[in-house]
């Protein structure tokens, strides 16, 4: 059975590698709208990305938009290997319990 990634194990890292995911292999997605997304305050989901950065699994792009910040993330290849890597664990777990209970 494949290991759980302890990094994006913890739900709002999973729901955050989910999101950036979802969005597509070369998308850039803007804090404002992740945070937002996910209901997070600036400093909970800043902690949150400077572990995912910090692991390689995100990377982040600061551009200005006329006067104002715009930070923009993406999943890396890294992070989107380790995501898949973790659902793939997920599916072993859940598939291991149904078969256990099939054998009952």
């Amino acid at each position: 059975m494949s290991d759980l990634d302890e990094i994006i194990h913890q739900p709002v890292r999973l729901k955050i590698m989910a999101a950036l995911l979802a969005a597509g292999a070369d998308a850039e997605v803007e804090f404002t709208f992740l945070r937002g997304r996910l209901g997070c305050t600036d400093g909970n989901l800043g902690a949150h990305l400077d572990k995912l950065t910090s692991a390689r699994y995100v990377s982040a792009r600061k551009a200005f938009v006329g006067r104002k910040p715009v930070t923009y993330l993406s999943a890396t290849r890294t992070g989107r290997r380790a995501f898949e890597d973790h659902v793939a664990a997920l599916q072993d777990i859940i598939q291991s319990h149904r078969t256990s209970a099939t054998a009952k």
